[in-house]
């Protein structure tokens, strides 16, 4: 799964149509840039392949030679969709793909962000678990440190999805549905 893929047809979406200044404009804006290690040439080339994807649909503006606007396309928002619950859901090691789901979360209904952060809390504490069990089985000692060093991480992981959930549950952010 792309981060890029799925914070550009996020950025779509949202907008409805874009240009390829604009997105990038926007993602500059959320700091993708760092955390995604997002460039300009990354995003016009995703934008170039999700039109010949058929996920977006692109124009050229005759008033403006050289410039492209985008449109998502039913298929389009079907991926998009797809991505986000799927990064969401599912603890991956790369953090740009969480980071990209995070700033799209509000595009989602409420009741289904928190049903797919309980899969990644499931998921997250079925590996604290099996880390455990690693740990106890472990008869050596030069494998320590690295169990310990994953064990926190899953812990540490556990604890902030913990904290999303209730932040959520508790009425944060205005989500897809919600009324403003």
């Amino acid at each position: 799964m792309s981060a890029t893929r799925l914070l550009v047809l996020g950025v779509v979406r949202m907008h409805g149509t874009a240009h390829g200044y604009l997105i990038t404009s926007e993602l500059e804006s959320m700091w993708a840039q760092e955390w995604a290690k997002l460039k300009s040439g990354s995003i016009y080339h995703a934008l170039r392949q999700l039109a010949k994807d058929g996920l977006m649909r692109a124009t050229q503006i005759e008033e403006w030679p050289g410039r492209v606007d985008y449109e998502i396309t039913e298929q389009g928002d079907a991926e998009f969709l797809r991505l986000l619950r799927e990064a969401l859901k599912r603890p991956d090691p790369r953090p740009d793909l969480l980071a990209a789901a995070l700033v799209l979360l509000t595009e989602l209904p409420r009741a289904e962000a928190v049903a797919l952060l309980k899969e990644r809390l499931a998921a997250q504490e079925a590996e604290r678990d099996r880390i455990a069990d690693r740990i106890a089985a472990d008869e050596s000692d030069r494998l320590g440190e690295l169990f310990e060093m994953l064990k926190d991480s899953v812990d540490s992981n556990i604890t902030w999805t913990l904290g999303l959930l209730h932040r959520l549950e508790s009425g944060a952010h205005v989500m897809a549905g919600d009324e403003p």
